[in-house]
């Protein structure tokens, strides 16, 4: 009991969350895009089904990764061909590399499709049954999570703390996936925005299990994007984007009042 309500314990949870929080902010902008292929009625269903499953797998993931954490370090797949090909894989490093893959597919598709559609309205966004898309952002979600599950088990042993962060951020995710699905519905013009984001997630994490797998092409090693890069380009992104969409808006009324001179 005295562990139980330590206040290192306390502290450790506290700051699990935050980084959960952090974490999952990418995770939130799959979910949104993604529950957007089933109809409208059922997309809110989807999310929290979706997150509350994640949830639940999340934490038998810590507990398998507590008792075997050594069997998804050791490698499972080789090749090596010099000069062309180089990768000793573990579970881990195919699994972030998997997930980036398919991050990186998924935001480049939605990107064609978004510049295919001659009437965003009129298109239709239900490309998928509500299972499939649960199942989507359930392993998505796993994919997610195992970077900031081997963080969390590098800042504590006490499997409670680990657990209670999961559920805490998994609570949050549920509240905050709405909010977010809701802003980008209204802002339709951040859609792109969040694409981008997405698509830069993938790199980062392909380069992430590239470096894991000690993969090298043609003799160059692929080494991680570092992690305050990654949030530089975020950052670049995003003031680009309110930018152009304040400049934007000035020649939009620009046109107006011109036309309007001319009209009289």
């Amino acid at each position: 009991m005295d562990a139980l309500l330590s206040v290192e314990n306390w502290f450790t949870l506290a700051m699990l969350v935050l980084l959960q929080a952090v974490l999952g902010f990418d995770n939130l902008l799959y979910i949104s895009i993604e529950s957007k292929r089933v109809p409208p009625e059922r997309q809110a269903f989807v999310r929290r089904i979706g997150i509350a499953l994640a949830i639940i797998l999340r934490i038998i993931l810590l507990f398998v990764l507590v008792q075997a954490i050594q069997y998804f370090q050791d490698p499972f797949f080789k090749i090596d061909w010099p000069g062309w090909i180089k990768i000793d894989a573990n579970v881990h490093s195919f699994i972030v590399l998997f997930g980036g893959a398919f991050i990186i597919y998924t935001a480049v598709k939605e990107i064609f499709h978004m510049l295919a559609a001659d009437d965003l309205e009129a298109d239709g966004t239900a490309s998928r049954t509500v299972g499939s898309a649960i199942f989507w952002i359930v392993a998505m979600n796993l994919i997610f999570s195992f970077d900031s599950i081997l963080s969390a088990m590098a800042l504590t042993e006490v499997f409670w703390v680990m657990a209670t962060a999961i559920i805490i951020s998994g609570v949050m995710m549920i509240w905050l996936s709405d909010h977010v699905a809701e802003f980008l519905d209204r802002n339709r013009m951040y859609e792109v925005l969040g694409l981008f984001i997405l698509f830069i997630v993938g790199i980062l994490l392909v380069s992430e299990g590239g470096h894991l797998a000690h993969l090298s092409l043609f003799g160059h090693p692929i080494e991680p994007m570092a992690k305050s890069t990654f949030y530089f380009v975020i950052f670049v992104l995003v003031v680009v984007d309110l930018v152009q969409g304040r400049y934007q808006r000035k020649l939009t009324q620009r046109k107006m009042r011109r036309e309007q001179r001319q009209a009289q």
